[in-house]
């Protein structure tokens, strides 16, 4: 079965979205997730950076706290809900964050350009979640003229 990523859910995901989860978020600012969680920042939604590595050093990433898995994240009690997990990961191993992703209620998982799993992504769909893949919201998001999350679906 073959995935196709739909301009529905990914304005969906882009309008409703307030909080994401970035896995394998980075201190480097060459690389893609560094620069992804900042610009994600500046178009007004919250970011919560997802690096075990960085958590066991107490890193602060643009200004959040790095968690060590999306499950600590999601049960902090100073972060809200999250509704999108950003996966930049191997796609071999997007599928375990897939999983997290679902079992801790997020809304939507969005694996970042070169990450594809396929079956990871049927699991999304059938347990609720929207899911794009091999996309990135800071390529999708303007071509749809989406600037950021509707202030009106702010609870």
């Amino acid at each position: 079965m073959a995935f196709k990523n739909t301009d529905e859910v990914i304005r969906r995901i882009m309008k409703t979205t307030q909080t994401v989860a970035l896995v394998g978020a980075s201190k480097n600012p060459e690389r893609p997730s560094n620069h992804v969680m900042s610009t994600l920042q500046m178009m007004g939604y919250k970011v919560i950076p997802i690096n075990p590595g960085l958590a066991k050093q107490n890193v602060i990433l643009h200004g959040e706290k790095v968690y060590e898995s999306l499950e600590s994240a999601a049960s902090a009690s100073e972060n809200p809900s999250i509704d999108m997990v950003d996966i930049f990961r191997r796609s071999q191993e997007a599928g375990q964050f897939v999983d997290e992703a679902i079992k801790i209620g997020v809304k939507s998982v969005w694996l970042q350009v070169g990450v594809v799993d396929v079956e990871a992504g049927i699991r999304a769909t059938e347990a609720g979640l929207d899911c794009v893949m091999n996309a990135c919201p800071l390529i999708e998001g303007p071509r749809l003229g989406i600037s950021g999350p509707d202030q009106s679906c702010i609870p």
